[in-house]
């Protein structure tokens, strides 16, 4: 099964994400900071990790750079989305090994497609 953990701390974007995914035949966990989803990701190994950048106790970019420390080996794609389309506001993101940008509002359609597509070549965007 594929396995995918958000991180947002918007409930309805989450509720949204949760049950289109499940519907598109994923398995998908949620949490609302980036310091619970750093947890998770030790506990489990999602194939994907979709956050937001912009939450508590721990942004997006934080988050994707204490993965690249903690988990240089790592095997899951990040998507992050963000409403932030300078490129001086991504560009933290150069030093993180398999990270794809999706501007907000995010649509669903395009999400589940570009997962099916990592999915279809043997997890490579």
């Amino acid at each position: 099964m594929k396995k995918i953990l958000i991180a947002d701390d918007e409930p309805y974007v989450i509720r949204l994400m949760k049950q289109s995914l499940e519907k598109a035949g994923y398995t998908v966990d949620a949490v609302s900071n980036g310091e619970l989803a750093l947890e998770k990701l030790r506990l489990q190994h999602p194939d994907v990790l979709i956050t937001d950048i912009q939450m508590p106790k721990m942004s997006g970019d934080e988050l994707c750079q204490r993965i690249e420390e903690e988990m240089p080996q790592r095997q899951f794609l990040i998507f992050v989305l963000t409403s932030r389309t300078e490129i001086e506001h991504r560009e933290w993101s150069n030093k993180i090994y398999n990270l794809k940008f999706m501007e907000k509002p995010v649509s669903i359609r395009n999400l589940i497609a570009m997962l099916d597509e990592y999915f279809d070549e043997g997890n490579k965007i």
